[in-house]
């Protein structure tokens, strides 16, 4: 299997647009026929955000017990398994709960 390649959206800040960039090369690639899957994004009630996840295929979240509730995280199994040719994983610094198979997203 070759190498993957990893492209990073920086922003100084919440709001600046790194999530709807990230969807819009998404669709981009799309469209141009490569298979692409959204990981994990969180839209934060932005509408257009969520308006251009539209027609991307999901992978669904696991859902993580922990005590006295439980939370939902990317499913990296589920990713490798599905395969695709390009994954989108929005929150990538994001700390996973205690318990999961990788402590960072």
């Amino acid at each position: 299997m070759p190498r993957g390649r990893l492209r990073i959206y920086l922003g100084a800040a919440p709001g600046v647009g790194k999530s709807y960039d990230m969807l819009s090369e998404g669709q981009r690639r799309a469209g141009r026929g490569t298979d692409v899957v959204i990981a994990f994004m969180e839209d934060y009630g932005r509408p257009l955000t969520r308006l251009m996840a539209e027609g991307l295929e999901t992978v669904p979240r696991k859902t993580v017990p922990y005590p006295g509730t439980s939370f939902t995280e990317m499913d990296p199994g589920a990713v490798l398994a599905r395969h695709p040719q390009l994954a989108l994983v929005d929150e990538l610094a994001h700390t996973n709960v205690p318990g999961c198979r990788n402590t960072k997203r």
